[in-house]
């Protein structure tokens, strides 16, 4: 059961950072100064602190919020993000024309 946990995580964390803009700022930082063991020193420390603290958050409001409603709120937040960059996408299309 834990390993399936870390897995699952693992996997999931894994694609969802595949191509977002942590990644493209290590490229460009890495390509920029010539030094990409530093780069991924700093941007590992990074990810691992804002993991830590995702993790704890998730923890204590796990505690608070019930399964359910926590689901819910985040399906609400993300249709919210997702309405905002569309309607921002197509204001950006029209201005373009």
């Amino acid at each position: 059961m834990l390993l399936t946990l870390i897995f699952t995580t693992f996997v999931t964390v894994f694609l969802a950072e595949m191509g977002d803009k942590t990644q493209l700022t290590t490229i460009t930082l890495s390509s920029s100064t010539n030094k990409p063991l530093a780069v991924f020193i700093g941007s590992s420390i990074a990810l691992i602190l804002a993991t830590i603290l995702g993790a704890l958050a998730g923890g204590s409001i796990a505690n608070l919020i019930p399964d359910f409603m926590l689901k819910l709120l985040s399906g609400i937040v993300f249709l919210i993000i997702g309405i905002k960059l569309l309607a921002q996408t197509k204001k950006e299309t029209t201005n373009d024309n």
